[in-house]
């Protein structure tokens, strides 16, 4: 009688244990604007801010590593269909080394596109702010920073031009 007693007491906490998890909102869902983001920019003496967000543009978000295959591959993508993207803002960051960050710049000449800035995330606010699984890892603002959608893994151009069609 006692292990059955005691048997219910364990499933009944891990049950509402388990609930509680259910009821966690993720923050980006709770506060579904950009985020209140301090980026360092590659120049490693200026950060990039909320503040710095082009005006009446919508704004993809790529939180990404260069040693990720997925994430150079998307990149390469978005690279080859930079035509398509010209009217999008588009943020990456990383949380890896400085030297690392710099070193993908370099290999994609990232520095060449106008609506591109990659940063180095130093305080890990993306990974807690969009609870991070798997990279790359995407979120979608429209032209007022209101979110639109979000993305973990990778994903071709014709999916996200059909996250930003939203955006027109």
């Amino acid at each position: 009688m006692k292990k059955y007693l005691l048997t219910c007491c364990l499933l009944s906490i891990v049950w509402l244990a388990s609930a509680q998890t259910d009821t966690i909102q993720h923050p980006y869902l709770k506060y579904p604007t950009f985020p209140p983001v301090k980026l360092l920019l590659p120049d490693s003496t200026h950060f990039y801010t909320k503040a710095d967000l082009p005006k009446k543009t919508p704004v993809m978000v790529m939180v990404f590593n260069p040693q990720c295959d997925h994430c150079q591959h998307e990149t390469e993508e978005l690279i080859r269909n930079m035509d398509k993207l010209k009217n999008v803002h588009i943020v990456m960051a990383t949380s890896s080394p400085f030297e690392d960050m710099k070193g993908f710049i370099e290999k994609y000449k990232l520095g060449e596109y106008k609506n591109v800035v990659v940063t180095q995330d130093t305080h890990f606010f993306l990974l807690s702010f969009y609870m991070l699984h798997n990279l790359p890892f995407h979120a979608f603002y429209n032209k007022k920073k209101e979110l639109l959608s979000v993305a973990q893994g990778s994903m071709t151009i014709e999916k996200i031009l059909k996250a930003l069609e939203m955006t027109k």
